[in-house]
C-alpha cells in the first residue's frame, strides 16, 4: 500500500474531495474480503506504469515493423511508446508460448471481442456461443450488447449437471452454420477442452466446406493457462481474447492473439476499426504484467489459488449448499441457492455490509430474474493475493455460511 499512500498524498494537495473519495476505496480494499473472481489486486509496480508519464504520448496506429502490415504511427514523437508496445507483444507470446500475433491494444476484453467479430464478420453473420444464463459474457451475445445487435447469436447449452453440452453443441453446429463458434465463459467452474471443441469444428469444416472460425474467450482462466493449471487454446483457435487483469493480476485491458494469416484483420479491426490513440501508461503495465506471468513466483500463486476454490467449494458442500457441477476446476464455483429463503442479491448486500465482497449470478435454468438470481459467484484469486491459504477460505466460508443462516431466519420470524 506504500504507493497508494503517495498517489494518495499527491492528489490530496490537488483536490481534497477526489483524494477522500479514493482513500475510502483504499480502506475497502484493504478490510474487505474480496471473492468477486474478476477481482485482484496488482503490484506497485503495475499501479506505478499505469499512472505514468506514458499517459501524455498520443499514438494512434502501429509501430513501423509491424508484422501485420499496419505500418505506421500518425504523430511524431512515438520511437518510444514503439519501443514498449513491440516488447510488449514479445513478453505476451512468452507467457503463452505461442508464436501467434498479438495486439496489446484493446482497452478491455468486450472491446477485444468485438474487435475480433467485425474483423471476419460481416452484420447479420451466425455465431454459436455460452448462453449469458449458463455462464457465459454478455459480449457474447447478450441482445442489449452491441454484439447482439450486430450478429445472429445462437447458444449451446448445459446438460443437467452444469456442464458444457458437446452434443447440443455439435447439433447446433451443423444446424444453425455459423461463420464463427466462441468458446469462453464467466462463470462456469469446470476446465474447457479446447481440442474438443476443434475436432468438432474441423470435422464441420472439412466435410462442408463452410467457413467457421474458432474465437476463444480466455479472460477468467487466462492466469490458468499461462501457469499450466488449464487446458490452452493456442494450435487451436483462430482468434483468442483476454483481459489482462483478472486471474493475470494486472493493469485492466484486454488482448488479441491470432494466427498470423489474421494479424493485418485483427489489427485494422482495432485501429481504425474501433479505437483512437491507445493507452501507452495501460500498456506499460501490461508488459509488466507479462513480465511477472513469467515467474515461478506466479506460477506457485496460481496453484494455490485454485486449491483455495477447491477447499472453499468442498467445504460450502460439507455444509449443505449446492454447488453448481458439484465443485471446481478453476478459481471460481457458483453457490445454487434455488433451495434456499434467500436470492443472490440478498447475499450480496448482506454479506457487504459485513465487509464480504462477492456477486449475485445467474445459476443454469434460474428461475429468478437477472436482477435478483439464485446465485452467487464466489472466486479466490484477489484473496490469495492477499496470503490467503486453504484454511482461511474454509474460515471464510464457515462465515458466510453463519451469515446466510441467521439473515434467512431473521426474514422467517419477520
Amino acid at each position: 500500500m506504500e504507493y497508494n499512500d503517495f498517489i494518495l498524498n499527491t492528489i490530496y494537495g490537488e483536490s481534497p474531495i477526489v483524494a477522500g473519495f479514493l482513500q475510502d476505496e483504499m480502506k475497502r480494499q484493504e478490510d474487505n474480503i474480496e471473492l468477486i473472481a474478476s477481482e485482484n489486486f496488482v503490484s506497485d509496480a503495475v499501479l506505478a506504469a499505469a499512472g505514468s508519464c506514458f499517459t501524455n504520448k498520443y499514438a494512434e496506429g502501429y509501430p513501423s515493423n509491424r508484422y501485420s502490415g499496419r505500418e505506421g504511427r500518425y504523430y511524431g514523437g512515438t520511437q518510444n511508446v514503439d519501443k514498449l508496445e513491440e516488447y510488449c507483444c514479445d513478453k505476451w507470446r512468452e507467457v503463452f508460448k505461442t508464436n501467434y500475433h498479438v495486439n496489446v491494444q484493446p482497452h478491455s476484453g468486450s472491446q477485444a471481442n468485438l474487435a475480433a467479430y467485425m474483423s471476419v464478420l460481416t452484420p447479420g453473420d451466425k455465431i454459436l456461443s455460452m448462453e449469458l444464463e449458463s455462464g457465459g459474457h454478455l459480449s457474447h451475445g447478450m441482445r442489449a450488447n452491441a454484439s447482439g445487435k450486430l450478429y445472429q447469436f445462437t447458444h449451446y447449452n448445459l446438460n443437467k449437471y452444469g456442464y458444457i453440452d458437446m452434443s447440443d453443441f455439435r447439433s447446433k453446429l451443423w444446424s444453425v452454420k455459423p461463420q464463427m463458434v466462441v468458446i469462453g465463459a464467466s462463470a462456469y467452474s469446470r476446465k474447457i477442452n479446447y481440442s474438443d471443441f476443434y475436432s468438432l469444428i474441423e470435422d464441420y469444416r472439412k466435410i462442408t466446406g463452410n467457413q467457421c472460425y474458432m474465437m476463444v474467450d480466455m479472460a477468467h482462466v487466462a492466469g490458468l493457462i499461462a501457469a499450466g493449471d488449464h487446458p490452452s487454446p493456442f494450435g487451436y483457435a483462430d482468434i483468442i481474447t483476454t483481459t489482462t487483469h483478472k486471474t493475470l493480476r494486472g493493469a485492466r485491458g484486454g488482448l488479441i492473439f491470432c494466427k498470423p494469416e489474421l494479424a493485418k484483420k485483427i489489427d485494422g479491426s482495432i485501429f481504425p476499426g474501433n479505437q483512437g490513440g491507445p493507452l501507452e501508461h495501460i500498456i506499460a503495465a501490461k508488459a509488466i504484467t507479462a513480465e511477472e506471468a513469467c515467474t515461478d513466483k506466479y506460477r506457485e500463486y496460481i496453484h494455490q489459488v485454485v486449491k483455495n476454490a477447491k477447499a472453499m467449494s468442498d467445504r460450502f458442500i460439507r455444509l449443505g449448499y449446492k454447488v453448481v457441477t458439484g465443485g471446481t476446476d478453476n478459481h471460481m464455483f457458483l453457490l445454487d441457492l434455488s433451495n434456499l429463503n434467500i436470492t443472490g442479491l440478498e447475499v450480496q448486500d448482506m454479506l457487504d455490509e459485513h465487509n464480504i465482497t462477492l456477486n449475485k449470478n445467474m445459476i443454469p435454468n434460474d428461475k429468478r430474474t437477472p436482477k435478483e438470481t439464485s446465485g452467487v459467484r464466489i472466486g479466490t484469486p484477489a484473496m490469495t493475493t492477499k496470503g490467503y491459504v486453504e484454511e482461511d477460505f474454509i474460515r471464510v466460508a464457515d462465515e458466510i455460511d453463519r451469515l446466510i443462516k441467521e439473515y434467512i431466519k431473521q426474514k422467517e420470524a419477520n
